[in-house]
């Protein structure tokens, strides 16, 4: 999100470079993707004869030639009008000097099967959109290794116009959608840079007749069955009656939501950080009542966060991310999405989880752990053994308090005899609670307590208790550790105690 003073400043108000500061910029790719299409092909002359901001600190500024590099995709979807529309591409980037990558692609096929995290049959227009990025990335990606400059260093220009802005916020307007839709197309997402936003297809077009260029015409664009022609063809005319600058109205409009949206998202950023109790890869638990407290506009983005942590790819709307605020302003209760997430609120906490991970499709833990060793859990947790002696002139007790304080229950010290290993260590057996296990919690004195009851108290909700490792001296031996709630008092340090067990529970 640009500051003021990097967005308003002049090309004469920037500020210089240190003198220390490495140029990659000045040498890293830049790949401009050509369909052969009047928008494309303007990006194509722009960036080779003239002056464009491509968000590297420049401004607007003149590309060294010999960073272009033109990356055209044959999606194979219209037999002979695609090979021309490739040799037109081939043509004009040899016209100008710049190499030109082609890549063919059965676009067609990869819908049908489902590929690229799309469902089967989807849409071949997202699916060809996916794939472009895709071959664009890769592209800059090996430019950078040949170069030697960092990947973030590179460019990928593609040639979105203040119409194509405009056509994908009525678009999206009609489909529903929230301040991210409606900002329409960003100038910048990464390393994707769209500097031809500010300019108009009809001003794209005046340009390319001026220089005497051709440009190849698609003609499932005026196919008006698909939203967008309908939008261009049908939509914007009207408009256009009404208001004849709409074009630039709607991007002005469409910056200020991206703008407002990116700060937003900020602040979300950092309530979700300050909210969230626990996480795996497959699970986040946030404080419930710290949420309901929040205002709407910001629990809503916190808990999108939450559902795309846990389902990545996961097709959100509003009415998903509503029942799910419903049920932390009730204070309970459970609902599932049909993108695979599960949420329920329990002991005060809003629990989103992945589907596959609210079953034992992994199985009851049920391993041996090395000592010293390492071992991986199923839910992206490790578990580390290992023996150690007591510091020369400590006291044993004192180091274990201390130590438990220091990772807040996270890792512990134990006395190592008595959990049954020897200086060099030995195994111990790891699983899950079962019904009727019993041990005898540190700080209750010896009493026992059930393993279900330690977990109710620990607030551990009844689909995640599977996963909770039990470290116990054999598969049918005490518990040494309920890991990351509880040791055994059996098993606790004293002044006498020679060789330390230290067990740990991280995260890779």
């Amino acid at each position: 999100m640009p500051s003021v003073s990097r967005r308003y400043a002049s090309a004469g108000q920037q500020f210089e470079r240190p003198s220390s500061r490495r140029d990659d910029e000045l040498r890293a790719p830049v790949v401009l993707m050509v369909s052969g299409g009047a928008d494309s092909t303007a990006l194509l002359l722009l960036a080779a004869t003239a002056e464009l901001d491509i968000d590297d600190g420049r401004g607007t500024a003149r590309i060294a030639r010999e960073r272009l590099h033109v990356l055209h995709v044959n999606h194979g979807l219209r037999g002979l009008d695609a090979a021309e529309d490739e040799e037109f591409v081939r043509d004009l980037s040899a016209r100008f000097g710049i190499p030109c990558t082609v890549r063919r692609v059965d676009v067609a096929g990869l819908a049908d099967a489902g590929a690229l995290g799309q469902a089967a049959g989807s849409n071949v227009e997202n699916v060809g959109r996916e794939v472009r990025y895709q071959e664009a990335s890769r592209l800059a990606n090996r430019l950078c290794a040949e170069v030697g400059v960092p990947r973030s260093a590179a460019r990928i220009l593609t040639a979105h116009t203040a119409n194509d802005r405009a056509e994908t916020f009525i678009m999206n307007a009609i489909r529903g959608s929230g301040p991210a839709g409606l900002s329409s197309i960003p100038r910048r997402r990464n390393r994707i840079v769209r500097p031809l936003l500010d300019r108009t297809h009809e001003e794209l077009c005046d340009l390319l007749r001026m220089r005497g260029i051709v440009w190849r015409e698609d003609n499932t664009n005026a196919d008006t069955r698909y939203l967008r022609a309908f939008v261009r063809h049908q939509v914007m005319p009207l408009l256009r009656q009404r208001n004849p600058k709409i074009m630039g109205s709607m991007s002005a409009t469409c910056d200020i939501l991206s703008d407002e949206d990116a700060y937003m998202n900020q602040v979300a950023s950092r309530t979700y950080r300050d909210l969230v109790r626990r996480s795996s890869d497959t699970m986040v638990a946030l404080d419930a009542a710290r949420l309901a407290a929040c205002e709407v506009a910001i629990a809503r983005r916190v808990v999108r966060k939450a559902m795309l942590a846990v389902c990545p790819d996961a097709r959100l709307e509003a009415r998903h991310i509503n029942r799910v605020l419903a049920l932390v302003a009730a204070g309970s209760g459970s609902t599932s999405t049909p993108m695979g997430c599960d949420a329920r609120v329990e002991y005060g906490l809003l629990f989103v989880r992945a589907k596959a991970a609210a079953g034992e499709k992994d199985g009851p833990l049920a391993l041996w752990l090395d000592v010293p060793g390492r071992l991986q859990l199923p839910d992206g947790q490790a578990l580390l053994a290992r023996v150690v002696t007591v510091p020369q002139g400590s006291a044993a007790p004192e180091v274990a308090r201390a130590h438990a304080v220091e990772w807040e229950g996270r890792s512990v010290l134990l006395d190592a005899t008595a959990a049954g290993l020897d200086a060099q260590g030995g195994r111990l057996w790891v699983d899950s609670a079962s019904a009727g296990d019993v041990m005898c919690p540190l700080g209750m004195h010896g009493q026992s307590k059930k393993l279900s009851d330690l977990l109710n108290e620990a607030k551990v909700p009844a689909a995640d208790r599977a996963a909770v490792p039990v470290v116990r001296t054999s598969p049918r031996g005490q518990v040494v550790w309920v890991a990351g709630i509880r040791p055994d008092e059996r098993v606790r340090t004293l002044p006498a105690t020679r060789l330390l067990l230290e067990l740990s529970l991280s995260r890779d």
